[in-house]
Protein backbone atom coordinates (compact mmCIF):
# COMPACT_ATOMS: atom_id res chain seq x y z
CA UNK A 1 0.00 0.00 0.00
CA UNK A 2 0.93 3.54 -0.79
CA UNK A 3 2.10 6.08 1.46
CA UNK A 4 -0.29 9.24 1.66
CA UNK A 5 2.09 11.92 0.95
CA UNK A 6 1.43 15.14 4.24
CA UNK A 7 -0.89 17.80 3.34
CA UNK A 8 0.52 20.94 4.11
CA UNK A 9 -1.89 23.12 5.71
CA UNK A 10 -0.13 26.43 5.64
CA UNK A 11 2.90 28.11 4.41
CA UNK A 12 4.22 28.19 7.85
CA UNK A 13 4.15 24.76 8.06
CA UNK A 14 5.84 24.65 4.12
CA UNK A 15 8.75 26.60 5.06
CA UNK A 16 9.65 24.62 8.20
CA UNK A 17 9.25 21.79 5.88
CA UNK A 18 12.13 22.93 4.13
CA UNK A 19 16.07 22.75 4.46
CA UNK A 20 17.35 25.03 7.17
CA UNK A 21 19.60 27.13 5.21
CA UNK A 22 16.44 27.48 2.69
CA UNK A 23 14.32 28.43 5.21
CA UNK A 24 15.53 31.90 5.65
CA UNK A 25 15.28 32.66 1.93
CA UNK A 26 11.72 31.30 1.79
CA UNK A 27 10.44 33.88 4.86
CA UNK A 28 11.86 36.57 2.65
CA UNK A 29 10.41 35.78 -0.55
CA UNK A 30 7.38 35.66 2.00
CA UNK A 31 8.24 38.60 3.74
CA UNK A 32 8.63 40.43 -0.11
CA UNK A 33 5.37 39.25 -1.35
CA UNK A 34 3.64 40.35 1.83
CA UNK A 35 5.07 43.95 1.34
CA UNK A 36 3.96 44.13 -2.51
CA UNK A 37 0.61 42.87 -1.58
CA UNK A 38 -0.37 43.55 1.70
CA UNK A 39 -3.74 42.66 1.08
CA UNK A 40 -3.11 39.44 -0.06
CA UNK A 41 -3.81 36.53 1.95
CA UNK A 42 -2.09 33.26 2.26
CA UNK A 43 -2.79 29.55 1.37
CA UNK A 44 -1.53 26.13 0.33
CA UNK A 45 -2.41 26.25 -3.91
CA UNK A 46 -1.07 22.69 -5.24
CA UNK A 47 0.97 22.23 -2.52
CA UNK A 48 2.87 25.37 -2.81
CA UNK A 49 2.93 28.58 -0.65
CA UNK A 50 0.25 30.99 -2.93
CA UNK A 51 -0.96 34.55 -2.54
CA UNK A 52 -4.32 35.12 -3.26
CA UNK A 53 -6.10 38.50 -4.28
CA UNK A 54 -9.07 38.49 -6.27
CA UNK A 55 -7.60 34.91 -7.36
CA UNK A 56 -4.13 33.46 -7.21
CA UNK A 57 -0.99 36.32 -7.87
CA UNK A 58 1.76 34.12 -6.90
CA UNK A 59 2.64 30.74 -5.98
CA UNK A 60 6.68 29.66 -5.12
CA UNK A 61 8.23 26.58 -3.68
CA UNK A 62 11.42 25.23 -2.82
CA UNK A 63 13.16 22.61 -5.27
CA UNK A 64 16.98 20.85 -4.88
CA UNK A 65 18.89 23.55 -6.68
CA UNK A 66 16.12 26.32 -7.47
CA UNK A 67 13.55 28.25 -5.86
CA UNK A 68 10.33 28.39 -8.20
CA UNK A 69 8.35 31.69 -8.30
CA UNK A 70 5.06 31.37 -10.36
CA UNK A 71 3.55 34.60 -11.03
CA UNK A 72 1.39 33.22 -14.01
CA UNK A 73 1.89 33.60 -17.42
CA UNK A 74 1.45 37.73 -17.71
CA UNK A 75 3.81 37.95 -15.08
CA UNK A 76 6.54 36.20 -17.14
CA UNK A 77 5.81 37.97 -20.06
CA UNK A 78 5.35 41.21 -18.81
CA UNK A 79 8.94 41.22 -17.25
CA UNK A 80 10.93 38.58 -19.76
CA UNK A 81 13.52 40.99 -20.75
CA UNK A 82 14.40 41.44 -16.91
CA UNK A 83 14.01 37.47 -16.29
CA UNK A 84 16.41 36.43 -19.30
CA UNK A 85 19.40 35.36 -16.84
CA UNK A 86 16.83 32.57 -15.61
CA UNK A 87 15.26 29.82 -16.74
CA UNK A 88 11.85 30.32 -17.48
CA UNK A 89 8.80 28.49 -19.00
CA UNK A 90 5.19 29.86 -19.57
CA UNK A 91 3.95 30.96 -16.59
CA UNK A 92 7.51 29.96 -13.93
CA UNK A 93 10.67 30.91 -13.39
CA UNK A 94 13.78 29.39 -11.20
CA UNK A 95 15.86 31.15 -9.22
CA UNK A 96 19.32 28.98 -8.30
CA UNK A 97 19.37 28.61 -5.01
CA UNK A 98 23.43 29.32 -5.53
CA UNK A 99 22.31 33.13 -6.34
CA UNK A 100 20.65 35.78 -4.27
CA UNK A 101 17.39 35.87 -5.09
CA UNK A 102 16.10 39.18 -7.00
CA UNK A 103 13.85 40.47 -4.36
CA UNK A 104 13.63 43.68 -6.08
CA UNK A 105 12.28 42.20 -9.31
CA UNK A 106 10.07 39.82 -7.38
CA UNK A 107 8.78 43.30 -5.55
CA UNK A 108 7.53 44.49 -9.26
CA UNK A 109 5.94 41.39 -10.32
CA UNK A 110 3.89 41.09 -7.61
CA UNK A 111 2.70 44.85 -7.73
CA UNK A 112 1.77 43.50 -11.15
CA UNK A 113 -0.09 40.76 -10.45
CA UNK A 114 -1.60 42.86 -8.10
CA UNK A 115 -3.21 45.69 -10.26
CA UNK A 116 -3.66 42.75 -13.07
CA UNK A 117 -6.38 40.95 -10.47
CA UNK A 118 -7.77 44.11 -9.28
CA UNK A 119 -8.51 45.16 -13.07
CA UNK A 120 -9.71 41.55 -13.50
CA UNK A 121 -12.25 42.05 -10.46
CA UNK A 122 -13.09 45.01 -11.62
CA UNK A 123 -14.03 44.32 -15.11
CA UNK A 124 -15.91 41.03 -13.80
CA UNK A 125 -18.01 43.17 -11.79
CA UNK A 126 -19.13 45.57 -14.07
CA UNK A 127 -20.06 42.81 -16.71
CA UNK A 128 -22.29 41.25 -13.09
CA UNK A 129 -24.29 44.14 -13.09
CA UNK A 130 -25.17 44.43 -17.08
Amino acid sequence: MEESKKTIESIDEYISSCPSEVQEVLENLRKVIKEAAPEATEKISYQMPTFFLYGNLVHFAAFKNHIGFYPTSSGIEAFKHELTQYKSSKGAVQFPKSEPLPYELVSKIVKYRVVENIKKAEEKATRKKK
